[in-house]
């Protein structure tokens, strides 16, 4: 129920948001940069500016949207709003169908429009019947315990190596995936119209819902995420192995696909640390955070005098996702571990008596002693 009422208005918040994120990138097609008397740097800045407020935000962000009161605080700073806007999405299909708005918006432009719905749905979603009952609900389960503060959340995912990793994996993917902020330019520089840029993003939501789909009811992450990765280094290998037009198209498929994966990141990161609420907030804030600066970094790689082969450029994304995919690695290695650990703990302080009831109760479902221990194993991380 919440889902029916909350999410068409927060998907088309998501698209808006984003395609004024990248409306720049379609104006430097119309003359941005002859009409301001902009250099290949002065634009290069103006993509990298963003995320110079963005990345530091993240944190706070997620910190103070925690009420009213927070909520109102970002509202105050124009630039700020955007960091908080993930705020601990759990669920990979829910989090992919936000993401779809994302990779949509791609695709087309806007204007003062997105103002007009950003205020409207500040007061629409509030006054929904039965709003403040339905987020109470959703929100009782999910609540910090008593004595816990957001300083121990800080202190909490500070310490946890995990963090640091995902936050580095979602650097080096966006990193890799930074050509969306010169996407429009290059379509153009392989002599298209405009219109053709807009296919590569369409099939990048349908396979964004469709990945995120299975991955919920497979509970695998590391493959649905990889996958969409090795494609983004084959559409680069592509990119550098010939400049045909219709074999380089064909590669931004392949390129823009990777959001795929990346859409899935966050949701990883909430798989692995849900608990307690205040750590995984801020995990999700230094993640989302450091991984902007790979968009950042990027706004510098697209260079001008690299196109139109930009072959230094889809040599950095290829080494980007590469790194991406080693810490992807390394990181269902480390969970598939303490899998393991946890699995053998358990069966280490199994009872006589609990061994003997497990053993009846296999007998009765026909089923062996592993299969009904597997049934009541205790949290176990998704890798």
């Amino acid at each position: 129920m919440l889902d029916w009422r909350l999410m068409p208005t927060m998907i088309l918040i998501y698209l808006l948001n984003y395609i004024d994120r990248t409306a720049v990138t379609s104006a430097r097609l119309k003359g941005l940069e002859q009409d301001l008397h902009l250099n290949d740097i002065d634009y290069e800045t103006i993509l990298a500016i963003l995320y110079a407020s963005y990345c530091p935000a993240q944190i706070p962000g997620n910190m103070v949207t925690r009420n009213f009161a927070g909520i109102l605080l970002c509202r105050v700073f124009i630039g700020l709003p955007e960091a908080a806007f993930y705020p601990g999405a759990e669920l990979s299909f829910r989090g992919a169908i936000l993401y779809a708005g994302l990779l949509i918006s791609n695709a087309f432009g806007s204007g003062a429009i997105t103002m007009v719905i950003g205020f409207l749905a500040m007061y629409g979603v509030s006054l929904l019947p039965t709003f403040v009952r339905l987020a109470e609900d959703a929100g009782e389960a999910d609540e910090d315990t008593a004595g816990e503060s957001i300083w121990d959340g800080i202190r909490l995912a500070l310490t946890d190596v995990k963090v640091y990793i995902f936050a580095l994996m979602s650097c080096s993917q966006l990193l890799a995936l930074s050509f969306v902020n010169f996407f429009p330019t290059y379509v153009c520089r392989l002599r298209l119209t405009c219109l053709t840029y807009r296919p590569p993003w369409i099939w990048a939501a349908i396979a964004c819902v469709v990945n995120a789909w299975h991955c919920d009811r497979t509970g695998e992450r590391f493959w649905h995420l990889s996958i969409w990765w090795w494609g983004v280094i084959i559409g680069y290998i592509i990119g550098l192995s010939t400049m045909a037009t219709g074999a380089r198209y064909f590669s931004l498929f392949l390129m823009a696909s990777g959001y795929a994966g990346f859409a899935l990141t966050v949701v990883w990161v909430s798989n692995t640390i849900p608990r307690p609420p205040a750590k995984r907030s801020v995990a999700i804030g230094i993640v989302n955070g450091f991984g902007n600066l790979g968009n950042l970094i990027g706004s510098f790689v697209w260079k001008a005098e690299w196109g139109p082969e930009y072959h230094q450029s889809m040599i950095i994304g290829i080494a980007s996702m590469a790194l991406a995919i080693s810490l992807g690695i390394l990181m269902r290695t480390m969970l598939k571990r303490e899998n393991a650990r946890m699995a053998a703990q358990e069966l280490r302080e199994i009872t006589d008596a609990e061994r003997e009831r497990i053993e009846d109760a296999a007998k009765l479902e026909g089923i062996t002693f592993e299969e009904a221990l597997e049934r009541r194993k205790g949290f176990r991380y998704l890798y």
